[in-house]
């Protein structure tokens, strides 16, 4: 067996978006791998036949990853195959083109094309569809225009793209670019008239919808705002039949996360107030009436209903969700991993699955499960679940773990106060060896609201290979133990950064072939605040690479997407309420204490936590002397390390490997 290799990640197969047929005989789901010629992914639709317990691929031009089933023998994906389309979206011209492919093969063919973008579709049956499109007042509608006059009109918008004109918050997103005057807007579509009925208003925002049994209503998520988008919203009612929408829920200081028809007269939903723990309180589960009335069914429940297992090792998404006879099957992540459960209309909740790991996606139909997860130190499969046991069906990556050196994580655990502990782990070095001592590496993960678990991540795995130590934990802040733990409000930079330190002391103590006078410390996002608050309060780590950060609470607060709502939540002040109180948790307060070389690592078009972040701290650090260095990616955002182009993840592990290199090793 040969040791981890740094592109390693450019032959890794990605799982996501598994969706049973209507019948449930089938299912289908998109594989990606990285495509280092053209500097991107590409992306193919499989199938799984449930009988014969067999996958086949079904598409093979490289570019879908999007569908939808049409029937139960035929599914609907959208994908832009042809050079002339290529060159009139990157004109600008908004546009949408579905194809229909049977199953069991044959050319897929056009099926139909919406000249707007858009963002999820659900068939109706009869040729109809309902969907949600980004849609902006300010964009020229080329619908019903002859090519002539779209050309003239794309020419005037292009003239137009030379200037950005902002008239709320937020202006921008990360991943989407400039969103000002955006809003994804509720249509129906009839495929036989290319009919395009907008339900929702202009300033409507549509978060999401689900569909009744019968498909005759939709239940939505949404907003309307002008000016600041609010971190309210409300359930709506469209009746697909005289395409009335009407509002369900009153105005309230409440967030809904999800809905869903648990009958044709009630919804099962997720929500918050957001009374006690702010922006990252648990949601709970409500039973929510057409008439109005709400009822709170899950008073103690204290989970994040999702993953927030962290790995570099996915590509794509898949539902959260999916509501199955009298059950809505979701995922909660729990200590260091993510499980599937189901709740009933009644409230009760039933955890049923068991193994340890991370499910990234699933599909249930007729109570058969079906999921993708990273189980042990295996990349992504595909899984089957029957009562409590699984079933791996697929071995997309099984060459890793047969041809390259892995190591095992190794648990270590402190307890932070009476009955509370934090959990951690230590990969060894692929070729430990008694008598040698090694430098290590502690990786600090983001949000600060996710986990570290076992599963396989890239990064971690390659150090290893190299000869380092690696040790990451999941320090107050993270996700997994409920709302009390994951509550660092107004004290970021004080006791996580006692629990990081205290876990380094142990995993000194516990491992002596580590030399303590070679460690580094690197970490992305809530990871890169930490690494850069770490330098400022601590000369034990030789070197540090700090990833996507955030260095200055009042600039994060008022550039980034999420600032002006995140960073009041997360440390309890705006620059008018309580200068001092920013500052105080402000790595760039610390800079001129800093003695650690640093490297940092951060896009352009990172408007999360936004370029200014790290060449304030990158220009501290210079003014006050200290070796530093930026490398800044161009075209890439804030998922760089888990999403971006191939050849720039490349260079990303790169710069850090040789970074640590430099500092770390004899």
């Amino acid at each position: 067996m040969e040791n981890l290799r740094l592109d390693d990640f450019t032959k890794y197969k990605f799982l996501s978006a598994i969706e049973h047929s209507p019948a449930g005989d089938y299912a289908c789901f998109a594989v990606h791998e990285a495509d280092m010629e053209d500097n991107g992914y590409k992306s193919h639709l499989w199938i799984y036949d449930v009988q014969k317990q067999s996958v086949f691929q079904l598409t093979a031009l490289g570019r879908e990853s999007s569908f939808t089933w049409l029937s139960p023998k035929e599914i609907l994906f959208s994908s832009t195959r042809s050079p002339k389309d290529q060159e009139r979206q990157s004109k600008g011209e908004e546009l949408t083109i579905f194809y229909k492919i049977g199953i069991h093969g044959g050319e897929a063919r056009e099926a139909f094309r919406i000249p707007r973008r858009v963002r999820k579709i659900k068939p109706l049956g009869e040729d109809r569809y309902l969907l949600t499109c980004t849609y902006n007042p300010k964009r020229p509608d080329l619908s019903s225009l002859s090519e002539e006059a779209k050309e003239a009109e794309l020419k005037k918008y292009a003239a137009e793209k030379d200037y950005e004109v902002l008239e709320e918050i937020p202006y921008w997103s990360n991943g989407q670019g400039f969103t000002s005057g955006n809003r994804s807007r509720l249509f129906l579509y009839d495929s036989q008239t290319g009919s395009l009925e907008a339900l929702t208003g202009e300033k409507m925002q549509v978060e999401g919808f689900e569909l009744n049994a019968d498909k005759t209503k939709a239940v939505l998520i949404c907003s309307e705002y002008s000016g600041m988008m609010p971190l309210i919203n409300s359930l709506y009612l469209a009746d697909l039949e005289t395409k009335q929408v009407t509002k369900l829920t009153p105005a309230e200081d409440f967030a809904y996360h999800s809905a869903h028809f648990i009958t044709d007269q009630e919804l099962l939903c997720r929500g918050s107030a957001r009374e006690r723990f702010g922006l990252n309180e648990n949601a709970r589960f409500y039973l929510v009436r057409l008439d109005g009335s709400k009822e709170l069914l899950t008073p103690d429940f204290d989970r994040s209903a999702y993953n927030s297992v962290g790995s570099d090792c996915r590509y794509g998404g898949g539902g959260g969700q999916h509501l199955d006879g009298e059950f809505l099957y979701f995922v909660t992540t729990e200590g260091e991993s993510s499980y599937l459960n189901r709740i009933d209309k009644t409230g009760s909740i039933e955890r049923i699955s068991s193994e340890p790991g991370s499910i990234d996606s699933f599909s249930v139909r007729n109570g058969e499960i079906l999921f993708v997860a990273l189980r042990e130190l295996k990349l992504q499969e595909l899984y089957s679940l029957t009562g409590d046991k699984e079933e791996q069906l697929t071995t997309f990556n099984s060459w890793v773990n047969k041809e390259r050196k892995l190591s095992e994580p190794e648990a270590l655990s402190f307890e932070i106060s009476p009955g509370i502990t934090c959990e951690g782990w230590v990969l060894k070095p692929a070729d430990f060896a008694e008598g040698r001592t090694y430098p290590a590496i502690l990786n600090i993960h983001g949000g600060p609201k996710t986990v570290y678990g076992t599963v396989f991540f890239h990064e971690m795995q390659y150090w290893a290979s190299q000869g380092y130590f690696v040790m990451f934990c999941n320090p107050r802040g993270s996700d997994g133990k409920g709302n009390e733990f994951a509550d660092i409000r107004g004290k970021y930079g004080t006791i996580d950064y006692q629990d990081l330190m205290q876990f380094t002391d142990l995993v000194l103590d516990a491992y002596p072939a580590i030399d303590p006078n070679r460690l580094g410390v690197t970490g992305g996002s809530y990871g890169g605040f930490m690494t850069n608050w770490i330098i400022g309060h601590t000369d034990r780590f030789k070197a540090a690479a700090s990833q996507r950060s955030i260095s200055n609470w009042v600039s994060m607060g008022y550039t980034t997407d999420i600032g002006y709502f995140f960073a009041p939540d997360q440390v309890g002040a705006t620059p008018w309420s309580d200068h001092e109180k920013l500052w105080q948790h402000s790595p760039l307060k610390y800079a001129d204490r800093v003695n650690t070389p640093t490297l940092f690592i951060h896009s352009d078009e990172d408007y999360r936590c936004w370029l200014p972040e790290a060449l304030q701290m990158f220009t501290a650090l210079k003014y006050h002397g200290v070796e530093s260095r930026l490398c800044m990616f161009r075209g890439e955002n804030h998922e760089l390390s888990r999403s971006g182009k191939p050849k720039h993840r490349v260079r990303r592990l790169e710069e850090i490997t040789a970074w640590f290199d430099r500092f770390l090793k004899e």
